[in-house]
């Protein structure tokens, strides 16, 4: 039997922590799928123990359930997953700290010019392409294409699945390619493992720098020019308008990877099971 049982679309892994209840980032951004979406099918890849914490209420908004058969240790070592275990022929995969602000249905026009689409910028809350580069130095000492994996997109082919495969080689054998790879210390980040995989598979077949309005906002405080000791939340003003983000009153147009995970609020989770479950 075949694993796709639709066309179109979006993934997330979530795999709790004792620091993070990703499962809740999860169910917040399916739901903010299905709010700011036509199409919203929404798919969350869960180890046994964050399995176990689903309920019915979540099942209400996930359309998938998918639980990992063997996981690896360490959680973004999985991310390989995603190619063999999507139910849909194309996929949006999202970190679930991530939240769309408006539709993005047009995008999926731009991403099927590629089989992989990794961004290649990310930008600031004042929508300018970021260019801080401390938190990306081995990316530049080791030339390393600028890549981001907040959001990307992937259809069944077989440069997705060279892509995949790669890339679970690179966590498979980490020790290896590291000791290649200057200022690089410690576990591997998906950043950099896509990276790596993106230079080997070609970064030409899974980029298009050309398309700069396919990525998203990122809010690690650095990245927009402020200190790291305080979260953004807590170092300018943020509210919202219904789905939009507004940032030192800047509305957020792309899709917002918080970062700050305390930004998931439970008044945020009611506010859409307002708009998706009580109107169902």
């Amino acid at each position: 039997m075949s694993q796709h049982k639709e066309q179109q679309g979006f993934l997330t892994f979530a795999q709790n922590t004792d620091q993070v209840d990703y499962l809740q980032l999860a169910y917040l951004q399916a739901l903010n799928v299905k709010a700011t979406q036509v199409q919203n099918r929404f798919a969350v890849i869960v180890d046994k123990q964050t399995a176990a914490r689903v309920t019915d209420r979540h099942r209400q908004v996930f359309d998938y359930v998918i639980e990992l058969d063997n996981p690896a240790a360490l959680p973004f070592a999985n991310e390989p997953a995603a190619f063999t275990l999507t139910p849909f022929k194309e996929t949006v995969k999202l970190e679930s700290d991530l939240l769309f602000t408006r539709s993005i249905d047009h995008w999926w026009t731009a991403f099927r010019l590629r089989d992989v689409y990794l961004p290649t910028a990310a930008r600031t809350y004042l929508d300018s392409v970021g260019t801080v580069r401390r938190y990306r130095e081995s990316f530049d000492q080791n030339h390393l294409p600028n890549v981001y994996n907040g959001l990307m997109y992937f259809r069944y082919s077989q440069c997705a699945r060279q892509f995949f495969q790669t890339t679970s080689r690179i966590f498979n054998n980490w020790e290896l390619f590291r000791t290649q790879l200057k200022s690089v210390d410690g576990p591997p980040t998906t950043d950099v493992v896509y990276a790596l995989a993106a230079l080997m598979v070609g970064s030409d077949q899974v980029t298009m720098p050309s398309m700069d309005f396919l990525n998203f906002v990122h809010m690690k405080s650095g990245f927009n020019g402020w200190s790291d000791t305080r979260t953004w939340t807590e170092t300018v003003m943020n509210e919202r308008d219904g789905d939009i983000i507004r940032i030192n009153n800047i509305n957020q147009l792309n899709p917002v990877h918080y970062h700050d995970k305390t930004y998931a609020t439970q008044e945020l989770i009611e506010y859409y099971e307002q708009r998706i479950l009580v109107s169902s």
